[in-house]
């Protein structure tokens, strides 16, 4: 989805030369009829797509579709990352970009489990203080208030709570949730915590459930 042809043309061409089914769209409207016409698996969104922009596409995506977003924008300024993963992205890139790049990140996003692999027999609900964690029916709760999180931020809940007090670098995680095959700016973790801990209600400075760890990265458990 971006208004720039021939970048639409170029993407299009190489994913379809890969193997990929691609459905394409031009403004934010075309790309929400698609998306509610033909359900994706995987949306590259360009940020400033005309009318209804990326972010509120994204938005109004997360209402009827559980498909994973990469969003591209054509600013590096954190705060647009910032903002379009906060409304439901799970990855980005800035323009320009490697087509070849963005196949691996496709590829690497469909080889993640769209279900909890355990079995209802293995799942064991995981407590750390009020939060509770169900691997089997991919529920969070802070005591008896659910909390709703993107497949991303669940995977990454999942990761730090399987193993508590283990402090985790972004490479760990980031091999764990998007795959050994991805790179970029691992810095990507680190705004995926910090949206996690706004819907969690955890402070950074006071945390109750997921803690920095100086140096390394990320553990979870009391402090």
């Amino acid at each position: 989805m971006d208004d720039e042809p021939s970048l639409v043309r170029a993407v299009a061409g190489y994913l379809e030369h890969d193997g990929f089914a691609v459905t394409t769209a031009a403004d934010g409207e075309q790309a929400l009829a698609s998306a509610r016409r033909d359900p994706p698996d995987i949306v590259v969104l360009d940020l400033m797509l005309p009318g209804i922009d990326g972010i509120e596409v994204c938005r109004q995506l997360r209402t009827f579709t559980d498909a994973y977003v990469i969003m591209l924008t054509a600013r590096s300024e954190e705060l647009d990352t910032l903002i379009g993963l906060s409304v439901g992205a799970d990855d980005y890139m800035t323009k320009p970009f490697s087509p070849r790049e963005l196949t691996a990140r496709i590829r690497g996003m469909l080889r993640r489990p769209r279900n909890a692999a355990q079995t209802e027999t293995d799942s064991q609900v995981r407590t750390i203080g009020a939060l509770s964690l169900d691997p089997y029916s991919r529920q969070v709760h802070v005591g008896q208030t659910p909390v709703e999180l993107t497949r991303t931020e669940f995977d990454l809940l999942d990761a730090l709570s399987e193993r508590p007090k283990f402090a985790y670098t972004r490479r760990q995680l980031i091999e764990r949730v998007w795959g050994p095959d991805w790179f970029g700016d691992e810095h990507l973790v680190d705004i995926h915590i910090v949206h996690i801990r706004a819907k969690l209600g955890d402070e950074a400075a006071t945390p109750r459930f997921i803690l920095t760890v100086r140096g390394v990265g990320y553990r979870m458990g009391p402090g």
